[in-house]
């Protein structure tokens, strides 16, 4: 008997642009070696989509309504190897996507069709794949890491605790310590070494999060002097 033809690689697009996803859909499909699972518009899909067909290997956009890439890639990575593939080349992003177990970074524009076929089968295989934007990015960071001092943020064990119950990342974290000390966006930004732009996409996950609709409220629940019912305002 001939050997049996290996079985395809499954993957998982998610995407909010449906013209992006049909794309993707169309290049993979004639690799020969990968089929397209299931596609989704926005995180929260991804995530039930990942666990209702268990693909190899999920390609995850940065920015979509309603749950977006980086706050469902947490949930992902306990699912599948996420490989980001994205028109963000936000540098937070990155670093943010990377931090919480993505397993490359791909920037729209900067990348071949047979280059992607690559990147897919290597993420499956735990090789990491970056084009020049994420490239860059992380040899910045290292550089900056060797010559500047550690920046550390103190967390009590209550403020660990609420970022375990509100379910911030750890750059969110540190975001809602800094707001919860009375920095503006401003200040922030310089703080955190990102700009202004990012400061406000976190801010507003970590409203979502907090369910708070301003500093005041998210300062409350983050301390933990929220009343119950009593909303803040302004």
């Amino acid at each position: 008997m001939p050997p049996m033809p290996p079985s395809p690689l499954r993957v998982l697009i998610a995407d909010d642009n449906p013209v992006v996803r049909a794309g993707l859909a169309a290049l993979l499909a004639t690799s020969g070696g990968i089929e397209v699972a299931a596609q989704a518009s926005d995180g929260r899909e991804a995530i039930g989509l990942t666990r209702r067909h268990a693909p190899d290997v999920v390609l995850l956009d940065v920015r979509m309504p309603g749950v977006d890439g980086i706050s469902a890639l947490p949930h992902l990575v306990r699912l599948a190897p996420v490989l980001m593939l994205t028109y963000s080349q936000d540098p937070d992003a990155v670093r943010e996507s990377l931090l919480l177990g993505a397993g490359g970074y791909l920037v729209h524009g900067e990348f071949t069709p047979d280059e992607l076929v690559r990147a897919v089968h290597d993420v499956r295989e735990g090789r990491p794949r970056f084009t020049p934007t994420a490239a860059s990015t992380l040899l910045a960071d290292l550089r900056s890491s060797s010559s500047q001092p550690q920046r550390t943020v103190a967390q009590s064990p209550e403020r660990l605790h609420n970022s375990v119950l509100f379910g911030l990342s750890s750059r969110e974290v540190e975001v809602m310590d800094l707001i919860a000390s009375g920095m503006s966006n401003q200040q922030i930004a310089a703080a955190c070494f990102i700009s202004e732009k990012t400061v406000k996409n976190h801010i507003n996950r970590i409203f979502a999060k907090l369910h708070s609709a301003s500093r005041s409220e998210a300062i409350a629940r983050w301390l933990g002097t929220a009343r119950p019912g009593v909303t803040g305002h302004g």
